[in-house]
């Protein structure tokens, strides 16, 4: 496939779509970033997506480009990529995320993407297109990111309560409301400098592919800022039906614990997004919640369902990779 042979009008198609994608990504996941705060009162709902919008954008400043190079060139052999392959595995993670969306399921939009590339390249040209290495980091973390999220949420729930087991609960709450604007940033920032370079990868391979960029260059400096933009836009307008199911259905949080849970979070995303491993923010956040309510009481989590989400995952890069790979179909016959 030469550049030539992908018209200007197929990749600027290809662009919007991957921007939806990305627009998607932060709607989606906005849950993510603004249940805690806003399940424990600490922001009313249309404040809480501001502040995670705005540190969404701000990562652009501060994260290195690692997990964009993971999606680009470390998931599938760049050279099978045409815009048959971006299309299907653009339409198989944004179909995944309107299904989850809608029954207010937090899946993973990361694994979705990897799911539809997984897909499409297996349609294109079967399984000598996938690179293993990188598919099998991003599926160990699948497992590693919601248990460290787990222990990280867990082990700060402890050390707070042992620093402030002389204060008053009032003392603690005020203190922690003030402290979780903190860890909410924190957290979005993770969320940004994470999710927003999978599209930015995605975007760059398309460019290779089409020959307007190529594995050698630095990712086009548009595309950055327009990733970023987008799936801060994303996130301003928020998926609200997954606000609940995260901040108040797994278990019951107040300022501290959700403190805890943010904190616990954006450290397992730094973490990621410095190895450049592309991780799923709603699988460290889920694991952080549960953390965070096991240390203060096991039976205060409710494992059913966080169970029911724990399928979702597992069903989330099977699931995108077969929509993606019927739509690589239909993209053949469209374009």
């Amino acid at each position: 496939m030469t550049g030539m042979e992908i018209s200007l009008s197929v990749v600027v198609m290809l662009v919007v779509l991957a921007l939806a994608f990305d627009f998607m990504n932060g709607f989606h996941d906005a849950a993510n970033s603004i249940a805690t705060i806003v399940s424990t009162g600490v922001l009313k709902p249309q404040h809480a997506v501001l502040w995670a919008a705005a540190f969404n954008f701000i990562a652009l400043f501060i994260f290195h480009l690692k997990v964009a190079t993971t999606i680009g060139k470390g998931t599938i052999d760049p050279g099978i990529v045409d815009q048959y392959v971006i299309f299907g595995a653009l339409v198989g993670a944004i179909a995944w995320n309107i299904i989850t969306w809608y029954f207010g399921i937090p899946s993973s939009s990361s694994h979705a993407l990897i799911g539809g590339l997984v897909g499409a390249g297996l349609a294109k040209s079967g399984p000598d297109s996938l690179i293993w290495a990188g598919i099998g980091k991003t599926v160990a973390f699948i497992f590693i990111s919601p248990i460290l999220g787990f222990f990280l949420g867990a082990i700060l729930m402890v050390l707070v309560s042992w620093i402030c087991f002389r204060a008053t609960p009032l003392a603690v709450d005020n203190w922690f409301r003030r402290l979780q604007l903190l860890s909410a940033g924190l957290y979005s920032l993770g969320h940004g400098g994470n999710d927003a370079q999978k599209t930015i990868g995605i975007i760059w391979l398309l460019l290779i592919a089409a020959g307007y960029s190529t594995p050698q260059e630095d990712v086009p400096m548009w595309v950055v800022f327009a990733c970023y933009f987008t799936i801060a836009l994303g996130t301003m307008l928020g998926g609200w039906r997954i606000v609940k199911t995260m901040g108040q259905r797994i278990t019951k949080l107040k300022p501290v614990g959700g403190f805890c849970a943010e904190t616990g979070g954006a450290m397992m995303l730094f973490f990621a997004s410095a190895l450049g491993i592309p991780v799923s923010t709603t699988h460290t956040i889920t694991g952080s919640i549960v953390g965070v309510g096991a240390a203060r009481k096991f039976s205060s989590v409710r494992w059913g369902v966080a169970g029911g989400i724990v399928w979702a995952w597992i069903l989330t890069i099977p699931a995108s990779a077969t929509i993606a790979a019927f739509f690589f179909w239909i993209g053949e016959h469209l374009f």
